[in-house]
């Protein structure tokens, strides 16, 4: 890690609860403090993970959760799972539904199941007044169309692709998660909209234990390596690291309704 101390980072998504994390989770936890990460948000990406979420964040006083339902899972989103999204979602330390969306990539689940499930995520996010973090791979078009008509703000997490499309995006007020993959040497089309958006809509993320980001490419990632992605946001900026590490903080503070003491 660079020298330069700081005390502000936020790694706006992580997975702490995995089973990964299961022999060193408080160590790695402490690695994220010792390296200035000042707020954590664990996601949940079905009922089980969002009640670890919840449960993670009571125990740290920086860590918040966001529940809700991954596209891979879709078909589990049925009247009595949005009924329990919506009692976990009152809980003080809830911030956002998430991690919600469509992933044509993979295709785990039908994509008419996907966008059903999806638009009753959005439509409950609408309701309780939240954020929302997004997951969307291959499918921006069939978001994009979703999104028609909703109105509420979130992100959208780990975006890996390049200017095309984007701005019919951030219209809707969505702010860009920056994940590991800037620093991967064939993201040319991602830094180039680190390079261009406004500052004021990025946010820095892990999306740990995915992701990792070099120098430790290839290996378990975890929330201090979140430093290493507002590094490499710096740099194709052309600006200090605390420049960004300040508007990173400042934009997740605003979308989250977080404050770092």
């Amino acid at each position: 890690m660079a020298e330069t101390t700081l005390n502000c980072l936020v790694d706006s998504h992580a997975h702490l609860d995995a089973s990964l994390f299961d022999d060193d989770r408080e160590q790695v936890i402490q690695r994220a403090l010792d390296a200035g990460v000042g707020a954590i948000l664990n996601v949940g990406t079905n009922l089980a993970t969002s009640r670890a979420a919840v449960a993670l964040a009571e125990r740290y006083s920086f860590i918040y959760a966001a529940v809700g339902v991954h596209p891979h899972e879709a078909k589990r989103v049925t009247p009595a799972a949005l009924d329990e999204l919506r009692r976990l979602a009152r809980h003080p330390r809830v911030v956002a539904i998430g991690e919600i969306g469509l992933d044509y990539y993979r295709d785990r689940s039908p994509r008419p199941v996907q966008r059903r499930a999806c638009a009753e995520q959005l439509a409950l996010a609408a309701e309780l007044g939240m954020p929302v973090v997004i997951h969307c791979r291959d499918a921006h078009d069939d978001l994009i169309a979703i999104l028609q008509g909703w109105r509420g703000t979130g992100v959208l997490h780990a975006y890996s692709g390049g200017p095309e499309r984007l701005e019919s995006l951030l219209g809707f007020g969505f702010l860009l998660g920056i994940s590991g993959v800037v620093t991967f040497p064939k993201a040319r089309p991602l830094r180039e909209v680190v390079a261009l958006e406004p500052l004021d809509r990025l946010l820095i993320e892990t999306d740990c234990p995915y992701l990792t980001p070099v120098p430790y490419r290839g290996r378990r990632n975890e929330p201090a390596y979140v430093r290493y992605v507002a590094e490499a946001m710096a740099h194709t900026r052309g600006l200090p690291l605390e420049k960004v590490a300040e508007a990173t903080t400042a934009n997740a503070e605003r979308l989250f309704h977080i404050s770092l003491v």
